[in-house]
C-alpha cells in the first residue's frame, strides 16, 4: 500500500468521494452530514491522503488544521468497499496522526455518524487511542453525531 499526499483531481477519487457523501445523505438528514466532497476539500487548510494499491484507489483521508490552530480535524476518513478490512483505515488515520504530531499540534479530533455502519469506525478510533467526547469547533450535539478526541503530546 502506498500513501500519498492527493491533488484531488483523479477520476477515482472523485468518484470514491461522491460514494462517501451519498451514503452519509443515506443515514443521516441533510443537516447532520459534515463530509466534504472535493471542493470542500481542495483548500488551504486541509491535506489529503490517497491509499494506493498499483493503480487502484483504496481510500481517502485529510486532515484539516486553521491557520494558527493548535488543533486539528479527522475528515472524510472513506476506505473503497472492495477493500474494507485490509487496513486502509488504520494506515491513512495514522499518517494522519503522524502528521498532525509533525505539525505539533496538540490534539486531533473527529466527527463521524452514529448509525450502525459506523460501527468499524468507532472501534478503528478508539483502538488508535482516540476518546469519546462532546462536540468541538463549530460542531453542536446532535442524535446523528458522535465525536472523537485524541491528545498527541499523551499519545
Amino acid at each position: 500500500m502506498r500513501i500519498t499526499i492527493d491533488d484531488l483531481e483523479s477520476d477515482a477519487v472523485r468518484d470514491l468521494l461522491r460514494l462517501h457523501l451519498d451514503s452519509m445523505h443515506d443515514t443521516s438528514p441533510p443537516e447532520s452530514v459534515h463530509a466534504l466532497g472535493a471542493a470542500g476539500l481542495a483548500v488551504p487548510e486541509i491535506t489529503v491522503w490517497t491509499a494506493w494499491e498499483g493503480d487502484e484507489l483504496l481510500g481517502i483521508g485529510a486532515l484539516r488544521v486553521d491557520a494558527g490552530a493548535a488543533e486539528g480535524e479527522v475528515k472524510s476518513m472513506r476506505t473503497h468497499p472492495e477493500h474494507l478490512g485490509r487496513g486502509v483505515a488504520r494506515a491513512l488515520l495514522r499518517t494522519i496522526i503522524a502528521e498532525a504530531r509533525a505539525r505539533g499540534l496538540r490534539r486531533l479530533s473527529l466527527e463521524t455518524g452514529t448509525d450502525e455502519s459506523f460501527v468499524p469506525a468507532h472501534h478503528l478510533y478508539l483502538s488508535e487511542g482516540f476518546v469519546p467526547c462532546g462536540p468541538f469547533g463549530n460542531y453542536t450535539e446532535d442524535p446523528f453525531s458522535r465525536y472523537f478526541t485524541l491528545e498527541l503530546a499523551q499519545a
